[in-house]
C-alpha cells in the first residue's frame, strides 16, 4: 500500500514543508480578479491581491477541476494505491463537494476524504498529523479518528480583524453585524465551530483588546500543557513578531511559526488580521 496524502492551498501550508513530503500534494483554489483567474500562491502573491482588494473585483473560486483530475492520474501512474484528502471546511467553501463529485466517479484509487472543518493553519496541523500518522504505519480507518481527536479536543483557532468589511462582502458573516462592528470600532475574536462555520467568540473596543482575549482564550484553553503554535497575519510581520514574542512569556511552546496568511483567505479577511493557531503537543 502506497499512500498519498492531498490538500486544498487553504491549508497554508509553505513551500518548503510542501517540498520536505513526497507524498503531500496541494490543489490551489482559485482566485478571480476582474475574472481572471490565478491559482493561490502559485500564480499571485498576497501583496499583489492586497495592493489590488480595494481598486478591483476580487473574488474566490474553487480549484481546478483538471489540477485535481491530472493529480489523481499522476498518482496512479507512480503507483500510489491510497489517497487520503484533507480539504478546507465544506461550511466556508464548496471544495469539498467538488471534489467529492470527483471521488465519486473516478476508479483506481482508494480514497478517503475528510472535512477538516476549518481552514488556515488549523487545517495545516491537521494535514501535518496525518503524515505523522501515515510513517508510524496507521491506516486510514484509524486516522480518521485521530484526526477528528485533533480538531474537535487538541486544537484552537482564533483571529481578529481591523475591518470587517470583507468579510462581509464575501457573505462569512452577516451585514448587520458587519456594520456595528465598522460604526462602533468593535473587533471581534472568531472561531470556526465544530459544524465547520465562522462564530463570533467576543467582541472588544480595538484590536489590542481582541488580541489580548485571544492570549486569554489560549490559557483557558491549553493552560500548562505544551502546544505548537502558529500566528497567521495579512501584511504587519513586525506586529505579528512582537505578539510572537509576547505569548513565548506566557504559553509552553514547543514549536512557533509566523505564517503570512495565503492570498485567497486574505481576500475574506482584509489585510490587518491576526490568527492564532495552536495544537497540543502529547
Amino acid at each position: 500500500m502506497k499512500t498519498a496524502i492531498i490538500t486544498d492551498s487553504a491549508a497554508n501550508l509553505s513551500p518548503e514543508f510542501i517540498k520536505k513530503h513526497h507524498n503531500l500534494f496541494v490543489i490551489p483554489l482559485m482566485i478571480l480578479i476582474d475574472d481572471v483567474s490565478h491559482r493561490d500562491q502559485v500564480e499571485i502573491t498576497a501583496e499583489e491581491v492586497y495592493n489590488q482588494l480595494d481598486h478591483k473585483h476580487i473574488t474566490t473560486s474553487l480549484p481546478s477541476i483538471e489540477d485535481l483530475t491530472n493529480l489523481l492520474d499522476d498518482l496512479k501512474k507512480k503507483d500510489y494505491t491510497d489517497v487520503l484528502v484533507i480539504n478546507i471546511s465544506s461550511g466556508l467553501s464548496g471544495t469539498f463537494n467538488a471534489f467529492r463529485l470527483v471521488f465519486e466517479e473516478y476508479k483506481g484509487l482508494n480514497i478517503t476524504h475528510y472535512d477538516s472543518r476549518t481552514l488556515g493553519g488549523a487545517q495545516g496541523y491537521i494535514v501535518e498529523y496525518a503524515l505523522e500518522l501515515l510513517k508510524a504505519k496507521k491506516t486510514a480507518n484509524e486516522i480518521i479518528p485521530l484526526l477528528d481527536e485533533l480538531r474537535f479536543k487538541d486544537s484552537m483557532a482564533i483571529y481578529t480583524i481591523e475591518t470587517l468589511k470583507y468579510l462581509r462582502k464575501g457573505g462569512r458573516i452577516g451585514k448587520v453585524e458587519g456594520t456595528i462592528g465598522d460604526i462602533l470600532k468593535v473587533k471581534p475574536v472568531i472561531t470556526v465551530n465544530d459544524e465547520g462555520v465562522y462564530i463570533t467568540l467576543s467582541k472588544s473596543f480595538g484590536i489590542q483588546r481582541s488580541l489580548i482575549s485571544m492570549k486569554k482564550l489560549l490559557l483557558e484553553k491549553f493552560g500548562s500543557d505544551q502546544i505548537d503554535l502558529t500566528i497567521h497575519y495579512g501584511n504587519d510581520s513586525t506586529k505579528a513578531e512582537a505578539l510572537a514574542d509576547k505569548l513565548k512569556n506566557d504559553l509552553n511552546i514547543r514549536n512557533l511559526t509566523l505564517s503570512a496568511l495565503t492570498p485567497v483567505l486574505g481576500i475574506h479577511t482584509g489585510p490587518q488580521m491576526f490568527a492564532y493557531i495552536a495544537r497540543r503537543i502529547k
